[in-house]
């Protein structure tokens, strides 16, 4: 027992190690040497624990993109208003990106670099990407049952909406580098949803409270 717990912390520091340099380098730009580099092990080493790179590869997209989910959706839970939680996820989405694995987003980063590439990593951030349009539509399809969003509202569309300004922000900040499109994207997506996404009853219940 003792061994199989040593054997899995140790491929889980190699995949901590790892994870940061698929992240930021994509599964072609990460050498072996790279890998061997940055975790301390030999070739042998690190195939003790994994069949092979892309293995590795998968283990490290699913690490990174953890952390990723777990920032946005910090604190969501605990919001009451099903539109403030949507709000909430693009305040975490804008806010958390320090805590997330070196290199950005990893599912924007594995997306294009998989794109013509490796199978099996598309395949994965295809998988992530309908979780995080799922986790959407679940808060939005909430929110309509209690009559705080407009039921007119489609909501896988507008998750597909939210992700794609942000990820869209998000791509546009790196490339500038600056911060500046991320808060246009957040304060543009509260104005809309506030206008647009809010039941027009919890809209007058809000007014009046405030």
């Amino acid at each position: 027992m003792e061994t199989q717990n040593k054997g899995a912390r140790t491929r889980l520091e190699i995949v901590r190690h790892a994870a940061p340099l698929f992240n930021q380098h994509g599964y072609e730009g990460t050498s072996l040497s790279d890998l061997m580099g940055a975790t301390g092990l030999k070739k042998g080493g690190i195939y003790r624990h994994f069949s092979s790179k892309e293995e590795l590869a998968l283990d490290a997209f699913d690490y990174a993109w953890g952390h990723a989910v777990a920032g946005r959706l910090e604190g969501v839970r605990e919001v009451a208003d099903c539109l403030d939680r949507l709000k909430k996820m693009v305040d975490n989405f804008v806010e958390k990106r320090a805590g997330l694995v070196p290199g950005g987003c990893p599912l924007l980063n594995t997306a294009i670099d998989a794109d013509d590439g490796n199978a099996a990593l598309r395949s994965r951030a295809k998988i992530a990407m309908q979780w995080w349009t799922n986790r959407i539509s679940g808060v939005v399809s909430e929110g309509i049952h209690k009559r705080q969003i407009d039921p007119h509202v489609n909501p896988r569309k507008l998750s597909q909406v939210m992700i794609g300004c942000l990820e869209g922000a998000l791509m546009i900040s790196r490339i500038q580098a600056t911060d500046a499109p991320l808060q246009n994207a957040r304060e543009h997506l509260h104005r809309y949803l506030e206008q647009n996404i809010r039941a027009t009853g919890a809209k007058s219940k809000r007014v009046r409270a405030s």
